[in-house]
């Protein structure tokens, strides 16, 4: 099996690079689904702070590569020659799909911290911290964009640094090619889609 692993800060387009390889017919796995199973396991709602926990608490228990076994084995389940991993954190999660897989390669999606911030307070996913729940008006209040933006911000600082301390800037370092989405969301699939081409087309 042959394996392409996106790494990338939160809100750099990593689900979208993902998103991509789906519409060319590849399998993807996605390494927070790993950590999102486990929290409903433990009954705990995926916010931003409980799958934290559950990561730091897997990694704690299991070993630095805990994910990343896990993810090895759904990639496996899934029969395919070529398969997507999305969202590598740490340098030993690299190593670990080098060494258990046929051939692997590491792409970082690379964006601004303006850039980030700003699609991470669009997207408004249940652990981007600034989730509001607006079926319960009763109890949530619309944040304005304003107070989005901030709470984002507050969140995303804090998220980062979590993951930076999973190792995230030793798995850069091993990236093979960077892509770089700072620009036009179109021209940023467009590369996506070309380089993902080119890789099926070696195999």
């Amino acid at each position: 099996m042959k394996i392409i692993g996106f790494v990338g800060m939160p809100g750099s387009g990593k689900s979208v690079a993902s998103n991509v390889a789906r519409t060319v017919g590849l399998e993807v796995v996605v390494m927070g689904d790993v950590i999102r199973g486990e929290s409903a396991r433990l009954g705990l709602p995926p916010t931003d702070e409980n799958l934290g926990s559950v990561g730091n608490m897997l990694r704690a228990r299991e070993g630095p590569k805990a994910v990343a076994k896990r993810t090895l084995e759904l990639a496996r389940s899934s029969g395919k020659d070529l398969v997507v991993v999305d969202g590598l954190r740490s340098k030993e999660e690299v190593e670990f799909f080098r060494d258990n897989s046929n051939d692997f390669m590491l792409v970082e999606v690379c964006a601004s911290a303006q850039a980030r911030l700003s699609r991470i307070a669009d997207r408004g996913r249940s652990d981007d911290g600034n989730f509001v729940d607006e079926t319960n008006k009763c109890s949530k209040i619309a944040l304005s964009c304003d107070d989005r933006l901030q709470k984002t911000s507050e969140a995303l600082a804090k998220r980062e640094c979590r993951e930076l301390g999973w190792g995230m800037c030793e798995a850069f370092n091993e990236a093979d090619l960077i892509i770089d989405n700072n620009g036009d969301l179109d021209e940023f699939k467009a590369k996506v889609e070309a380089f993902l081409r080119e890789i099926e087309n070696r195999s």
